[in-house]
């Protein structure tokens, strides 16, 4: 059943996204807005696939964070980046530059603003993270990033990067740590399999800014961690019946 109702998703997620790309394609030529409604669309029309067709919905906790604030979220799916965008307020997403390249999915990022960062650049490519970032939080715009830079699966050890500390640090920002437990749901090969459930998505009480970048990180990875370990437990039990 998980796969035969993994297969309906996947048809509508093919169809959903070649129609709504081609659709919004005047979005591109528009405003910023424009591309951030399309994006928006794209993620509740996913979610809502996930829900029908293969009885995957979720739940969000604690308080949806507003206006200038850096939020740092556990990644194990692309349930993650989707549900995300659709939840908070058109924020500014720190992703990899190479995924720009992808036809429509690049355009449109490009056009939403979100920060590229080149994982080869080391230094330099920091310091242009930062300048974005403090241009993103000087228009009032929350920002957000996957400090671990890529997928984590369950149970995995952490492996958070310095990037996320370097925008804290600079700009005097709080940060809201976000766990989840989506890898649970979304899984298998590809990413193909999505269990019938219902993923957790929280939203931890924010770190304020002062902290010295050693005291912010091991801060962060500790609420990221415990409360992800937490939801993890409960979606193992979930699962379990």
């Amino acid at each position: 059943m998980t796969v035969f109702r993994s297969t309906l998703f996947l048809v509508w997620f093919v169809l959903a996204t070649v129609v709504l790309n081609l659709g919004f394609l005047p979005a591109l030529l528009l405003p910023r807005r424009a591309s951030v409604i399309a994006g928006r669309t794209w993620a509740a029309a996913t979610l809502w696939g996930l829900r029908i067709f293969a009885g995957l919905g979720f739940e969000v906790r604690g308080t949806l964070p507003r206006g200038a604030v850096l939020v740092a979220s556990k990644h194990m799916s692309m349930w993650d980046t989707l549900a995300l965008y659709m939840l908070l307020d058109a924020p500014i997403v720190v992703l990899k530059r190479e995924l720009l390249n992808i036809p429509f999915y690049g355009w449109y990022a490009h056009r939403a603003g979100v920060i590229s960062i080149d994982r080869e650049g080391h230094a330099s490519a920091l310091r242009q993270m930062a300048a974005d970032a403090k241009k993103a939080f000087a228009a009032g715009d929350t920002v957000m990033i996957f400090p671990e830079g890529h997928r984590q699966p369950p149970g995995a050890p952490p492996d958070y990067k310095s990037g996320v500390a370097a925008l804290y640090s600079q700009f005097g920002a709080p940060c809201v740590p976000v766990a989840l437990n989506s890898g649970l749901f979304w899984t298998g090969p590809g990413g193909f399999l999505k269990k019938s459930g219902t993923i957790v998505v929280e939203f931890l009480p924010p770190i304020p800014p002062g902290l010295k970048r050693p005291e912010f990180m091991r801060e962060l990875q500790s609420r990221i961690e415990t409360a992800t370990a937490a939801l993890v437990a409960e979606g193992r039990r979930q699962l379990a019946g």
